[in-house]
This record gives structure tokens, C-alpha cells and sequence, in this order.
């Protein structure tokens, strides 16, 4: 009888223990408190946050600010920049000297939309042997980095999923004066579905094109490079992260599609001009027929850190 009740006591224990970690924070209502195991070999890797800015330093400092305070922070962060102004370059470095790990800028002159191009010059940069792609108007979750560390896997690339924060609650989701809670409550997240972390990771195994974004995505270093990188011919808005995954298919890999880990939350704005749109979806096109892997214009053209 005695016997009993301890095992009655244990297990309400383990149950309030469970349910407290559970339920501690409403955006964050679905942590697993065993997480760490899921993946043994991959939370020690050497990893490297790319994000991609162009003149938006008030979101990018927001970005980083949360990076740095992230469980688990990367080893290294590493700003693409299509050739921001000074406001940006101090936004990186007040990071570069406050940061718990090495701060890189990677910038180019702006002419028109090069995100390809500064992408392959911040791959080049980064030591890290594993990369995840940030945009610098989308603000990461606490688990961020460390999800990513989770769900890396070899001959496989990462791709999560984002919300959205209106346009008129933006100022106040950079600045912090509204948490993503009351955010949600009066309805100015959407795509709500995806801001939840949720207890067990749904996990989709394809070389799927649907879905693919720049802005949540883990990818091997090695990888990028047995393709070339991004192929920097396409400039203006659109394709150049289809046209990344239908090459890393083409070189064997697979995506991970996975919904309910890596959170991160998009600043809604005006979107950017789709007038090259055509021509980039008759380059994705041709890229997937031709079974190509490596970009013709690409990685090459920036010397790799050893």
C-alpha cells in the first residue's frame, strides 16, 4: 500500500512538473520539455544565422536584439546587406561589440535587388557548418536557433514556416510595447496557426517546390557549396530560393518541411516591385528541366573563408 501511494505522489508530481512546462507561456504553450534528445548528433554543430537586410535598421535591430538573447544562440551571425546606409552599418556595429558571439557584415552596393548576389557573399563569410536564412523584417522566437540546431540532418535542407504581423502593429512589435500575445488576441498575427510551437513537430520529407521561403531555411554549408550557391542572374524580387531548392534536389538532397519549430514572425509591408517575376519563373523553369546543379552564376564568384 505504501508502495502505492508513492507511485500516486510520483506521478502527480511528473503531471503538474509537465504541465507547468507546458502551459508557461502562451506562444510558447507547446515546448517539449525533452526536446534535446530528438536529435543527439546535431545540437553540437557550429552554426551560422544569415539575415538579410536592405535599409529596415529598426527591424534589423529588433532581429538581432532577439538573436542574442535566443536559447542557445548561434556561433555566429553574418548581416547580408544589398548596400544599406549608415544607419544600418551602426545598427551592426553597436551588435558587433554588444553580441555574445562574432557579428559579420556582409554589404554591396545597392543596384536594385541583388539579394542572391549578397546572400552568396555572406555564405562565403560564414564559418558556420551548418547556415540558417533569416530575413531581416521576420523577428525569431526564443527557440529559434536552437530548433534549427534540432532539426538538422545530413542530406537534408530545413524549411519552416512564418506569420504575420500586420502593417499598423509593427512599430509595436519592434519595440516590444505589445507582446506576440495581445498581438494575437486582437487579431493582428495571422496566419495564426503557424506563430504556435507546437508539442511534437509535423515532419514532411519531400523535393516539394511548394512552400519554399528564404526566410526560414537550414541548409548545409557544404551543400551550398556543391551548388554554387545562389545563382545571382536573378535580380528583382522572386524565385532565386526555388531555384536553390530544385538544385539541391537535383544533387540528392531533400527537404524537411516541418511546421511547429523555428517560429518566427514576418513584419508585414509594402511588397516589393514583381515586375522581374516573369523572367524569373522562365529561369526556374529552365534550371528544373535541365536538371542543373550548380548556379551559373554563383557561389564561385566570392572567395570562401577556409
Amino acid at each position: 500500500m505504501e508502495n502505492g501511494k508513492w507511485k500516486n505522489k510520483a506521478w502527480i508530481f511528473f503531471r503538474f512538473l509537465f504541465l507547468h512546462r507546458f502551459f508557461h507561456f502562451p506562444f510558447s504553450i507547446f515546448h517539449f520539455p525533452f526536446s534535446i534528445f530528438h536529435f543527439p548528433f546535431s545540437i553540437f554543430v557550429f552554426l551560422t544565422v544569415i539575415i538579410n537586410t536592405y535599409e529596415n535598421p529598426a527591424a534589423l535591430d529588433a532581429v538581432l536584439a532577439r538573436l542574442c538573447k535566443t536559447r542557445r544562440p548561434a556561433d555566429e551571425l553574418v548581416i547580408a546587406d544589398d548596400g544599406s546606409s549608415q544607419a544600418t552599418r551602426d545598427v551592426v556595429e553597436n551588435w558587433a561589440m554588444r553580441a555574445p558571439m562574432p557579428v559579420k557584415h556582409a554589404w554591396q552596393e545597392h543596384h536594385g535587388f541583388r539579394r542572391a548576389r549578397v546572400l552568396n557573399a555572406a555564405i562565403a563569410a560564414a564559418e558556420g557548418e551548418y547556415l540558417v536564412f533569416l530575413d531581416g523584417d521576420c523577428l525569431p522566437s526564443a527557440r529559434f536557433v536552437s530548433d534549427h540546431r534540432a532539426m538538422a540532418e545530413a542530406n537534408y535542407f530545413v524549411q519552416c514556416r512564418r506569420c504575420f504581423i500586420d502593417e499598423s502593429a509593427v512599430p509595436a512589435a519592434i519595440d516590444g510595447s505589445r507582446s506576440m500575445l495581445k498581438l494575437a488576441l486582437s487579431g493582428q498575427i495571422t496566419g495564426l496557426f503557424k506563430s504556435v510551437r507546437l508539442p511534437w513537430p509535423t515532419v514532411c520529407r519531400d523535393q516539394d517546390l511548394q512552400g519554399i521561403l528564404g526566410c526560414n531555411l537550414g541548409i548545409w554549408k557544404q551543400d551550398l557549396v556543391d551548388v554554387n550557391g545562389y545563382d545571382e542572374s536573378y535580380e528583382g524580387w522572386g524565385k532565386e530560393d526555388s531555384d536553390l531548392a530544385a538544385r539541391l534536389y537535383h544533387l540528392g538532397r531533400q527537404r524537411k518541411f516541418i511546421h511547429g519549430r523555428a517560429i518566427v514572425y514576418h513584419l508585414n509591408h509594402p511588397p516589393a516591385s514583381r515586375a522581374q517575376l516573369p523572367d524569373a519563373m522562365r529561369r526556374l523553369e529552365e534550371t528544373i528541366a535541365s536538371g542543373r546543379i550548380k548556379a551559373l552564376q554563383g557561389l564561385d564568384r566570392h572567395p570562401i573563408k577556409p
